[in-house]
């Protein structure tokens, strides 16, 4: 994806005020717009400086596209990707730009993102959209939290200011990644005067060491020993809370997937757990663990590579 320089597209500086934005905007846009401008040119160039206006005017989508603006300026001549969790602990209006207009990818990905909850007008102006990061733990026991949101707002001098402020926070016990958890009244109140509108959280998981969701259900890969793959039994591996006692069949291959059922996630109905099996060999260090190992050689007729014609 192209980076889009929505400074340059205006001609703007980076700390121009709200003034200067609207100001440049419309000089531009009387130089450009297709009716006036019969260029070539002038209908992209038109478009260039409406989603640039679009996102600057915006106090929160000028203080998202900063950040991600100065992220970029590190990384100058590489393609952009967003990092992840780029809105983390910021808090961001729902809904697009107005009229419908087409712009770029960069805009449609970054800043126009359809709400499944749209319901109204009036919801649409006032209901702000944020991410919260939570281990897959808390999502399998529930519990409370106190989420920092950094939420963007206009000076009076027309500067972008971020404003800190703190939200207890529910999670559901059995809440899955991309679902969203919702806050009454804890969004800015609307331009209009209106009252303070709901704060939707969306769930992300934090990278566990040993656990990968998907759903409800929960996949890792589990070590054995040799002797546990071919001699089967019970072994216990870690859980998302505590421990949980898994039975090898005999003669296991490495990459069986083992499947706990409704013990991933809870809901209606639980998650599974899947483990994948990875027969991990002992270090020979001492001269018993290599008698031992002669003795397989010798008394297990054994060929690995009998299946490939070795």
């Amino acid at each position: 994806m192209e980076f889009k320089d929505y400074y340059q597209a205006l001609e703007l500086e980076r700390d121009a005020v709200s003034k200067e934005i609207k100001r440049s905007y419309r000089r531009l846009a009387r130089q450009f717009h297709p009716d006036i401008n019969a260029s070539p040119e002038a209908e992209t160039r038109f478009r260039e400086i409406t989603e640039a206006y679009e996102v600057l005017k915006d106090p929160e989508r000028r203080a998202a596209y900063d950040r991600l603006w100065n992220q970029q300026q590190q990384s100058s001549g590489k393609a952009f990707t967003p990092p992840p969790g780029w809105r983390q602990g910021f808090s961001f209006t729902s809904g697009g730009a107005e009229g419908g207009e087409v712009f770029s990818d960069f805009f449609e990905t970054l800043f126009r993102r359809p709400s499944p909850f749209t319901k109204t007008q009036h919801e649409r102006s006032t209901r702000q959209h944020a991410r919260i990061r939570i281990d897959i733990q808390d999502a399998y026991t529930g519990g409370s939290r106190v989420l920092t949101l950094q939420t963007p707002v206009a000076a009076a001098d027309g500067t972008v200011q971020l404003q800190s402020r703190e939200i207890p926070v529910y999670i559901p016990k059995g809440i899955v990644e991309g679902q969203h958890i919702r806050l009454p009244g804890q969004s800015p109140p609307s331009p209009g005067g209106g009252p303070p509108g709901d704060l939707l959280l969306e769930v992300v998981f934090a990278p566990h060491p040993v656990y990968r969701a998907d759903g409800r259900d929960l996949y890792l890969d589990l070590p054995v020993a040799p002797w546990e793959a071919a001699l089967g039994g019970k072994i216990r591996m870690p859980a998302p809370v505590g421990s949980l006692a898994v039975k090898v069949p005999p003669n296991a291959r490495n990459g069986q997937m083992l499947r706990l059922r409704g013990k991933g996630l809870p809901g209606s109905p639980s998650g599974d757990i899947y483990a994948t099996l990875r027969i991990v060999n002992p270090k020979v260090t001492t001269d018993a663990a290599r008698r031992l190992f002669e003795q397989m050689a010798r008394e297990i007729p054994f060929n690995p590579r009998a299946s490939i014609g070795g």
